[in-house]
């Protein structure tokens, strides 16, 4: 496969996987309280895993705007960063422990994705640009504990289905 294949190749893999995004996060997102939980990080986490860091963070600013355009949501600056920083974080993470199994790479790439995007990049965009209070943001810790786990989950069982994982 030519240079320019494969860059064609990543280049349509990487808007799929901002379509996806915008799909499960503004479509199929579920509202609990002040709070929107949904799986929209998961093919950003993805995009970061198979196509590196760079294009993980691109997946995520683009799906993100994208996603905040199409359904009228006001484009926050610092929530767009967080998203950057999921995808950067977590092909960053994925592909510096060279030696390291893969279900310890998954968990450490989707936990320190959600740590330094969701949980607190997101949570001062969400306190900075709307006045939330931390208390009310701390209730951020739990939602992306589980929903970490369900993405390592779902990211796992793909890994396991995919040869050049």
């Amino acid at each position: 496969m030519s240079r320019w294949e494969c860059g064609v190749m990543k280049l349509t893999m990487a808007g799929i996987l901002v379509a996806l995004s915008i799909v499960l996060g503004k479509v199929l997102s579920v509202t609990v309280g002040a709070f929107r939980v949904s799986l929209e990080n998961l093919p950003v986490i993805l995009a970061g895993i198979w196509l590196g860091p760079i294009v993980g963070m691109a997946v995520g600013v683009v799906a993100d705007l994208l996603g905040s355009i199409l359904v009228g949501f006001a484009i926050n600056p610092l929530i767009t960063v967080g998203a950057g920083i999921i995808g950067f974080v977590a092909g960053l993470v994925f592909h510096f422990p060279s030696g390291a199994k893969l279900d310890k790479k998954l968990a450490l790439s989707v936990a320190m994705a959600h740590l330094l995007g969701s949980v607190i990049m997101k949570s001062i965009g969400l306190g900075v640009y709307y006045g939330y209070p931390l208390p009310v943001l701390l209730v951020r810790i739990p939602i992306y504990l589980v929903t970490g786990f369900v993405e390592f989950l779902i990211i796992r069982v793909i890994a396991k289905r995919v040869k050049h994982f």
